[in-house]
């Protein structure tokens, strides 16, 4: 299984950051030891002082799959969840500054936080709203139709450089309103309404 994350998918984070809008997805990879546990606590690591949550919807791919025609996409996953990519900004911003891989800021341990997921069919796929809360208050406010690729183009542009596998998870990219964590935070992911997962700081 492997967990492939995309990323400046929305133009308002995009503007947030600083960054230039690409032409193209911008594809990093976490390993499975990034899932958080469930009902695990989150533990800000000790190599960060500026660790941000993104929350973002994520898509469980159900079969095996390699350039994949983006009209044959849907059928390539049943399920949207919801999860945070735990970015240490800090170290990202060195690592950038050097043109080096972003991974040792994005990809350690714990950094992927992976909620319930829900069947496809009780969403309206064409907009899917979704939300984070930090300490009950709202900090994220996510709509799929301002993704600059949705969930099918980005499935049919990562198949033709990676073989897609049952189990892989997908990240699609945050909303604006990304944000520092402290310990004893408590963040808090839905997708219209339906809470997804909770994830206590420390």
């Amino acid at each position: 299984m492997k967990i492939i994350c995309i990323g400046r998918n929305y133009a308002k984070h995009i503007e947030e950051l600083k960054n230039e809008r690409p032409k193209d997805p911008v594809i990093f990879m976490k390993p499975d030891s990034a899932i958080l546990l469930k009902n695990n606590p989150f533990f800000i690591p000790p190599f960060s002082e500026d660790i941000h949550y993104e929350v973002e919807l994520v898509v469980k791919i159900k079969k095996i799959g390699k350039h994949i025609d983006e009209k044959f996409a849907p059928k390539y996953y049943d399920e949207i969840g919801l999860g945070i990519d735990f970015t240490a900004r800090d170290l990202q911003s060195k690592l950038k500054e050097k043109g080096l891989p972003w991974e040792k800021a994005k990809a350690f341990d714990g950094s992927a936080v992976v909620g319930n997921f829900i069947d496809k069919s009780e969403l309206n796929m064409s907009q899917i709203h979704f939300q984070l809360l930090k300490n009950g208050e709202l900090v994220q406010d996510g709509d799929s139709t301002h993704m600059l690729w949705s969930i099918d183009e980005i499935i049919s542009y990562v198949s033709q450089f990676f073989t897609l596998k049952i189990g892989d998870l997908i990240f699609t990219g945050t909303p604006s309103g990304v944000g520092k964590v402290a310990a004893d935070d408590v963040l808090e992911g839905t997708i219209e309404g339906r809470r997804m997962f909770q994830v206590k700081v420390k």
